[in-house]
């Protein structure tokens, strides 16, 4: 059931809530879809917080790659955890309101934990290439110092980046009549589209956001991949060619689940007007939901030192 809200003679209007949509041409099935939905949000939950005890509990894994690791795993939970709530909710329970501030916070959050795997994924390609292209100094460059101030630095650039857009937002004067959102969660394109003014400074800094975060590093990380192979073509046995190589196929494949999703979301929302709007949610809902739940399996599948200390967390819980 809507809400119905009267506001007449308001200069500037802020909505109390906005309406949020699930599957759009679906919602009669909302009961049905919302069991994978929440299957993958476990899955993501799961398979995350054991890769974060594994390494913790394993003084072996106690060295950089797997400590970026845990930062991409810890990262991929409050990514799920941004979103989940709202969409099971719409899901489950067909409660399809969110309140205006509630919005924003969600907002942030989901685009913190959104630079902040993209910024994590960089830092693991420069681990990859200190790795390969100098193994003898890899435990002098990346020490315990350098790893943590490489973490604040990444919380440090996400915040800065994504503060001032909760407050671009609450500037702008929004339509009474326009308070229903693409998706079951906060986007910062999907909300600003709902205002009845000039969104031209949210535009340009969302773009500034985009290019100067996920843009910079989908760069760096194609030039810390182009070194890593000159470095490896430089080797004289194919083996230790294949060896070098197979120490960066879990992160090449984490680095494409994300980024592939990332550009399709942002060309939707910017050239994509025209399609279904059920497309917009399926490719949302690819980009959020489906880097958490797959980077787990891909490390515990490529890497060997993670699945066996993942299955041993899991002995000792059924033990205990």
């Amino acid at each position: 059931m809507f809400p119905s809200w009267s506001f007449a003679n308001i200069s500037f209007f802020q909505p109390p809530a906005f309406l949020m949509i699930g599957i759009p041409g679906l919602e009669a099935i909302h009961g049905w879809i919302s069991i994978p939905f929440s299957s993958m949000y476990t899955a993501a939950l799961t398979g995350n917080c054991l890769i974060l005890l594994a390494v913790r509990r394993t003084p072996s894994l106690h060295q950089p790659m797997y400590y970026f690791l845990s930062m991409l795993a810890l990262t991929d939970v409050g990514l799920t955890v941004a979103t989940m709530p709202t969409t099971l909710a719409v899901l489950w329970f067909d409660h399809r309101l969110i309140g205006f501030n509630a919005c924003l916070v969600q907002m942030f959050f989901l685009h913190f934990f959104s630079v902040v795997e993209s910024s994590v994924l960089l830092a693991m390609s420069f681990d990859r290439f200190v790795a390969i292209s100098n193994p003898l100094r890899y435990a002098s460059v990346l020490t315990n110092n350098v790893i943590i101030r490489i973490g604040l630095a990444i919380v440090a650039r996400a915040t800065v980046s994504l503060f001032p857009l909760p407050f671009l937002l609450k500037r702008l004067n929004f339509c009474p009549g326009k308070i229903l959102l693409s998706h079951s969660f906060c986007f910062h394109a999907d909300v600003m589209k709902r205002a009845c003014a000039d969104i031209t400074v949210n535009i340009i800094y969302g773009l500034y956001v985009v290019l100067s975060t996920m843009g910079i590093d989908s760069l760096l990380i194609a030039l810390s991949y182009t070194l890593i192979l000159h470095t490896v073509m430089s080797l004289a046995s194919p083996r230790e060619r294949i060896r070098a190589l197979n120490t960066c196929v879990s992160h090449i494949l984490a680095v494409l689940v994300f980024f592939i999703p990332v550009i399709g979301v942002s060309m939707i929302h910017r050239f994509g007007r025209h399609l279904p709007l059920i497309v917009h949610a399926l490719v949302a809902y690819v980009y959020l939901v489906v880097p958490p739940v797959l980077n787990p399996v891909i490390y515990s599948v490529k890497s060997k030192p993670i699945r066996e200390a993942m299955l041993r967390v899991l002995r000792e819980k059924r033990k205990g």
